[in-house]
């Protein structure tokens, strides 16, 4: 232990001793006392102690002071952090709330479009059958008349038909040429 008497300050920044600086001076004055003989006691020089326990308090304003400067630029910068982190947050919400928002009309477009589709595809398929049932129809009708036609020609054709004579026949044949030839016509509507 080094004598007590003899006090050398800590040196401290820029000449300005702090606060913590007069403490670690007071515990070094206590720890480098002289002991009592016989006893746990220790002398310590009161005018030093005095002189350290003044500087302290007088070092713990401006100490408290740049402790409470510190504490509230803390909290300052706490407040505006969370006030940007709670803007940058509702700025994500709004953006993610829009791609839903675009992420549900693209798949609202996209089922009305498939069902716009699927419309025009059945109505597409109803039209060209009703045109097919009407076009069959219609030839069916068409057949039926060209039926009735073809028949009729089979039966003007048939009476406009002149036997032909067999051998049996020929004389008749010839009779039937002269009357043909004397300017007799045949008349169907007779």
């Amino acid at each position: 232990m080094s004598d007590p008497g003899l006090h050398l300050p800590r040196p401290s920044i820029a000449g300005v001793r702090g606060l913590e600086d007069l403490l670690y001076d007071l515990r070094e004055l206590v720890e480098t006392a002289r002991m009592m003989p016989m006893s746990a006691l220790v002398l310590v020089n009161r005018d030093e102690a005095l002189t350290l326990i003044e500087d302290v308090l007088a070092s713990l304003p401006g100490e408290l002071r740049e402790a409470r400067f510190l504490l509230k630029e803390r909290d300052e910068y706490l407040v505006e952090a969370r006030r940007e982190a709670a803007a940058l947050i509702d700025a994500a919400r709004v953006q993610a709330e829009r791609m839903v928002e675009r992420t549900e009309i693209a798949r609202e477009a996209r089922r009305t479009a498939e069902e716009v589709v699927a419309t025009a595809d059945a109505t597409a398929r109803r039209l060209q059958h009703e045109a097919e049932d009407f076009i069959d129809r219609r030839l069916a009708d068409f057949e039926t008349g060209l039926e009735r036609t073809l028949a009729t020609i089979r039966r003007g054709r048939q009476r406009l038909q002149v036997p032909i004579p067999t051998t049996d026949d020929e004389g008749a044949a010839e009779l039937a040429g002269e009357e043909f030839d004397q300017g007799e016509v045949f008349d169907q509507d007779t």
